[in-house]
């Protein structure tokens, strides 16, 4: 499944410590062949891209990046870290803590390939039409298209899940915050009716909907209890798609068949796609545990989000055997903000002087050479990886034209001062950053008393609780700890289960933790749900900083409303440019490739696609040939 700006929006599932690629959005456009007939009415276009022509004609065979030969078979184990007790997607934001790769069951309406920027193709959907306005799009269902007991997916579906999604997922509901309603034009074809026209991605990531199954939801289950899409769930449930649940143990692990009588098996979006039997996903709570159960050959496939576990932790014999292969794969197709998060709903990190401060005590430049063996960069940008999307030097030209608009409410610095992190790395360099810290304090209202960092007018001492659920992740929490108190602050660090980590998170009980916000290439709609003022209040909304700025949300405003790329990329370095100057996070590191580990089971295409990272599952297969071998070895 293709990974989109949506799914990574509903399942929550951004590493700690990795990027994860995000899908570009931009301007919709359609291929030649499927211009408008003349008629006046609004053309039906087998795909949806948004930079330009789209790359593969209606009636192509399959992707150039996927084996059309794939052998179909075998069983792939891979590790997830954590814990389940839901499998319900609308809900996901908000409620219990759902399974990870449950939209292997479900279709979208339309489904990304990997080797363009930003185009989807049909899946559920058969084409899609808007007007030249983007006031409204169509999207037409597949005849063919069944969920897994027989029954025709339809415009009902559609509707249904539009309305579920919207009510009950808080993420989903800033997504789609600009589509009023969808509406049954008849079984197969859907209108999704828009608050007004120019919002030119809302055709595109319309087709991003993952469609549920409405008489199964208002059915009832084994027991005769009406089912409830607002609760939790444990139910398998039934889906649509390549795979369905085979068998789970709740917590600890979930196993997904291939549908052998899947009706999509013959679209050219699947062809050489879906390639394995079995789907295995064992959880873990400790990483160090999952490293091991690698390393026992208990599962096959690992991400690797440590740079000392990469430097340090594969050297055991089946490496040196070639049994296992350590790979890294390129991340072509994104940015991301990763950072110590400060929760701006308590008044301590009220003062944005506070908060530079505390990006002054973070020697990351000593972390990096003691406990990364130097292996990352410092990020600089809520857009860290995505060049041409980053504010650098001074605003000039559209830029600075945007930014004059909100002159008023945005620090000065905007246009005087090119945004930089402090710099460490050395004893003197340290010192002076503290200096500067211990300054910034001062001029918010602080001062040392008995060591102490205390409010000058009421004495409070200030304190801080760094909050995990990663156990690895302590260690960098600790390298940053004694900085902090070098300041007078006195810090905590706590390290709790993924569940309690949840709730505290939806409760907004927290003072630092360590977050990222994915980027695509080209932003939109999720940019309010990632900064806006609307979703600071809302439980599971991802703005988890709780940022409430006018001039932020007006400058989301003119990344969504842009009316074409050079407009787009300019809004979006203004609105990086004015996140970074009001010190809203202390900006982590970044690594602009995929660290991978596998029991070299498996085939692949001769050439991955381009944004597509690994492209595993999705395009590789078993290949039994390796896996003897791997058996006569062992």
């Amino acid at each position: 499944m293709a990974i989109t700006r949506r799914h990574l929006l509903q399942t929550g599932a951004v590493a700690a410590l990795t990027p994860v690629m995000g899908m570009a959005i931009g301007i919709p456009a359609m291929s030649s062949a499927q211009a408008d007939s003349g008629g006046g009415e609004p053309a039906w276009r087998h795909a949806l891209s948004l930079f330009g022509d789209v790359k593969y004609a209606a009636d192509f065979k399959h992707f150039d990046y996927v084996n059309p030969d794939a052998p179909k078979g075998g069983t792939v184990r891979s590790i997830l870290i954590g814990t389940f007790d839901n499998f319900n997607l609308a809900i996901a934001g908000v409620k219990g803590n759902i399974v990870a790769a449950i939209p292997l069951i479900y279709e979208n309406l339309m489904t990304s390939s990997l080797d363009e920027v930003s185009t989807g193709y049909g899946a559920l959907a058969e084409a899609a039409s808007y007007p030249d306005d983007f006031s409204f799009v169509i999207y037409r269902l597949r005849p063919q298209a069944k969920w897994h007991d027989g029954k025709p997916v339809t415009a009902d579906d559609v509707v249904f899940s539009f309305d579920a999604f919207k009510k009950y997922d808080p993420m989903s509901a800033a997504y789609y915050s600009h589509v009023v309603r969808a509406e049954k034009v008849n079984d197969r074809d859907v209108k999704f009716v828009f608050d007004g026209p120019g919002n030119r991605e809302l055709p595109h990531i319309v087709g991003q909907l993952t469609i549920l199954p409405k008489h199964w939801w208002e059915g009832t289950d084994s027991d005769g209890k009406k089912r409830d899409v607002s609760a939790t769930t444990l139910e398998k449930p039934l889906g649509s798609g390549p795979y369905r649940v085979k068998e789970f143990v709740p917590g600890r692990s979930i196993t997904f068949e291939r549908v052998k009588e899947y009706w999509g098996n013959e679209l050219a979006v699947n062809v050489g796609r879906n390639n394995f039997e079995e789907l295995r996903y064992e959880y873990f709570r400790d990483g160090t545990v999952a490293l091991e159960a690698f390393k026992a050959d208990q599962v096959d496939w690992r991400t690797e989000n440590s740079a000392k576990n990469w430097a340090t932790a594969y050297d055991f014999p089946a490496v040196s055997e070639k049994r296992v292969v350590l790979e890294e794969f390129p991340l072509r197709n994104s940015g991301v903000m990763q950072a110590f998060a400060l929760n701006l709903r308590r008044a301590k990190f009220s003062d944005p002087k506070v908060r530079r401060a505390l990006n002054y005590a973070f020697d990351f430049e000593e972390m990096n050479k003691q406990i990364f063996f130097g292996q990352y960069k410092r990020i600089s940008s809520y857009f860290d990886g995505a060049e041409e999307l980053m504010a650098t030097g001074l605003p000039q030209g559209q830029e600075l034209e945007i930014l004059e608009g909100v002159r008023a409410e945005v620090p000065p610095e905007v246009f005087t001062t090119a945004y930089s992190n402090p710099v460490g790395g050395n004893p003197q360099a340290s010192r002076d950053n503290l200096r500067e810290a211990l300054r910034l304090m001062k001029e918010a209202g602080y001062e040392v008393r008995d060591r102490k960092q205390v409010d000058v007018k009421t004495g409070t001492p200030f304190t801080i609780e760094l909050l995990t659920q990663q156990p690895e992740f302590e260690r960098v929490m600790l390298f940053y700890k004694p900085s902090l108190e070098r300041l007078g602050i006195a810090v905590s660090v706590r390290t709790i289960d993924p569940s309690q980590y949840e709730n505290r998170m939806r409760e907004w009980d927290f003072d630092i933790v360590t977050s990222s916000w994915p980027q695509s290439l080209s932003p939109g709609n999720e940019q309010r749900e990632f900064w806006g003022t609307k979703a600071a209040d809302v439980p599971g909304s991802r703005n988890i900083l709780g940022i409430k700025n006018p001039a932020i949300d007006k400058l989301i405003d003119r990344v969504i409303f842009a009316k074409n790329r050079a407009e787009l990329v300019a809004a979006t370095k203004a609105l990086d440019r004015v996140l970074l100057w009001n010190h809203y996070v202390v900006p982590q590191w970044n690594y602009p490739k995929l660290r991978t580990a596998r029991w070299d089971r498996f085939g692949r295409p001769a050439e991955l696609p381009k944004y597509g990272a690994s492209g595993f599952p999705a395009v590789w297969w078993y290949d039994a040939d390796k896996a003897n071998r791997i058996a006569k070895r062992s």
